[in-house]
């Protein structure tokens, strides 16, 4: 990635398989070469366990869930090996401290969660590795948001670069209604943070992310499952497919060809048609005028083509005595006029 948030089709691509394996690695495997022929940048899982996350005293239930949602740390490695082996990346939240050294490795940039940004001591560790990191932004404030990049920013020269530090818009429900997703949080984010900046998605569907692209997304991170039929795990919901993520590649590249150049000019395509011509208009005679006659706003028009004088010069013909006689509607030069 070396430090820039750019992929093979304009904004990163990050296929979020996270827990849709539910803990079966032979699906996760499955997942996972679906994401890698999906066109995904990158496909990213989160790595703990049960005891590291949650609290078995004060959460006894999620402690279970989690557990049960585990792999092991080969079974990253060999999912990680799966990508980079077929080019294409490898990332994961990491929320586990001791797992940070083994799968450091295999990743270009590190994941935050949104349930991690206020986790100062995970940051410092995450810190200490001098890679970029990415930060999604769910349940937290503005300022929130801003403080967690200036701890991470207090822990390293290298994540005071733009480069070094990616904010995501996010917002942790699943799914999320269209009126939750504040894509314009995004230009915010710009404002305030002065780094790379992008979306999480947790709608149904791709539109919102195909609207945070025209807002100017650089990253874009999405759930993926194989199937939404029947699935029980609430993630898959709002995950997409195969086909749904190259149909979203798709639209993605449409949106950047819409974009085109911010440089403001006439194209070829216009003045290779004579568009310049006959869509804009020059001064015509609006009646047949004598000889010495004054030229004025009662005998003058602008027409189309722009076959002549340009109509910027208004204010240059108008006083000026007709040199010859004039014809209605003939085309004028400034020959054809006298100050006398």
């Amino acid at each position: 990635m070396q430090n820039n948030w750019t992929g093979k089709h304009g904004p990163l691509l990050i296929a979020e398989i996270g827990g849709n394996h539910e803990g079966d690695f032979e699906y996760a495997k499955k997942l996972t070469q679906l994401a890698i022929d999906s066109g995904a940048d990158y496909v990213k899982f989160q790595i703990y366990t049960g005891d590291g996350l949650v609290s078995k005293l004060e959460s006894p239930d999620r402690n279970k869930h989690f557990k049960k949602f585990e792999l092991s740390k080969e079974q990253h490695i060999e999912l990680a090996k799966m990508c980079l082996d077929q080019s294409v990346g490898y990332t994961a939240s990491v929320w586990n401290f001791d797992a940070l050294d083994w799968i450091n490795p295999y990743m270009d940039f590190f994941k935050v969660g949104s349930g991690d940004l206020t986790a100062y001591p995970m940051l410092a560790e995450l810190a200490k590795f001098k890679k970029p990191i990415l930060i999604s932004t769910g349940l937290a404030s503005e300022k929130e948001v801003i403080d967690c990049v200036e701890f991470i920013r207090s822990q390293n020269e290298f994540y005071k670069d733009k480069d070094s530090i990616a904010v995501l818009q996010c917002t942790s429900m699943y799914p999320i209604k269209a009126s939750d997703a504040n894509l314009n949080v995004m230009d915010r984010f710009r404002e305030l943070l002065d780094c790379r900046v992008g979306y999480s998605d947790h709608t149904e569907g791709s539109y919102a992310m195909e609207i945070a692209v025209a807002m100017g997304a650089e990253i874009l991170e999405f759930h993926f499952t194989d199937d939404r039929t029947d699935k029980t795990f609430r993630d898959h919901k709002v995950s997409l497919t195969k086909d749904e993520v190259k149909e979203l590649i798709q639209k993605v590249q449409l949106i950047k060809e819409l974009q085109g150049s911010s440089e403001k000019k006439a194209l070829p395509i216009e003045i290779d048609n004579g568009h310049d011509k006959s869509f804009r208009r020059a001064i015509y005679p609006s009646r047949d005028i004598e000889k010495g006659q004054v030229l004025s706003a009662e005998n003058l028009t602008v027409l189309r083509p722009a076959h002549g004088i340009d109509p910027r010069d208004w204010d240059k013909v108008i006083g000026k005595k007709a040199r010859t006689s004039l014809q209605k509607n003939q085309k004028l030069s400034f020959n054809d006029l006298s100050n006398e």
